[in-house]
């Protein structure tokens, strides 16, 4: 496995628990917007479930039910779910199109753009998210991180864990797929890119949900294994 990790050239990260930390995100944003249009709600509660919807949404265009849309459009469909859920009434067009672009101003993780700077001397790094190339790219904008190339599964009409994905991010970059390293903290990414010959890396977040609901992850005997971008780069070799 050693010799196979010298061959890679890029590493693909997923960007959502990953590279940023939604839930904190969110939670911030939800209680200062809350206090400006005095709407008390749980606020952690809503970004669980907006979160949590992500997936089923992704299901329905899949299944056909939905035809293709970015994950902007997505994320707003569940807000709008959410809204009617939590009884909050009132709120302007504009102000749930500013809510709903929460998603684009997601904080990193601490050591992320360190440790990006670091992985980038000797790899390209990108994006390989479902998020849509507006909000990753606006979000590397306001995050200060520093891709080389902005990957999206909006490019490919499909959406993670399809190997679609994987596959037109390895050959857009112009690499076979055992030259990309998928790192992500979620082991069903990892086992989808790594079934279309990707090489794969585990960075467990386990605050990604918040204090209180730490998430376990099982690694797989193949992955490489960093409890941070910083310590991926020391596997790595890279000073």
């Amino acid at each position: 496995m050693q010799n196979a990790r010298s061959h890679v050239k890029a590493l693909t990260f997923d960007v959502f628990g990953t590279v940023v930390d939604w839930y904190s995100s969110i939670v911030a944003e939800g209680e200062k917007f809350g206090d400006t249009h005095g709407i008390d709600i749980d606020w952690t509660q809503f970004a669980l479930k907006w979160r949590a919807g992500y997936g089923p949404a992704m299901n329905r265009v899949r299944s056909g039910e939905l035809p293709w849309q970015n994950i902007d459009a997505l994320h707003r469909l569940i807000l709008d779910s959410l809204l009617d859920e939590f009884k909050i009434e009132g709120v302007s067009e504009a102000d749930k199109n500013h809510l709903n672009r929460v998603w684009h101003r997601l904080k990193p993780w601490p050591d992320a753009v360190s440790g990006l700077e670091r992985l980038r001397k000797r790899y390209i790094v990108a994006t390989l998210s479902n998020g849509n190339v507006a909000l990753l790219t606006n979000m590397a904008k306001f995050a200060g991180l520093p891709w080389d190339c902005i990957l999206s599964a909006e490019l490919t009409g499909h959406y993670k864990p399809d190997p679609e994905v994987y596959q037109t991010a390895a050959a857009l970059l112009g690499l076979s797929p055992n030259e990309v390293m998928m790192v992500a903290t979620h082991p069903g990414d990892l086992r989808a890119s790594q079934a279309v010959g990707f090489q794969t890396a585990l960075v467990p977040r386990p605050l990604e949900y918040g204090p209180g609901r730490v998430q376990g992850v099982n690694a797989h005997p193949s992955d490489l294994v960093a409890n941070d971008f910083n310590e991926l780069a020391d596997l790595l070799g890279i000073a």
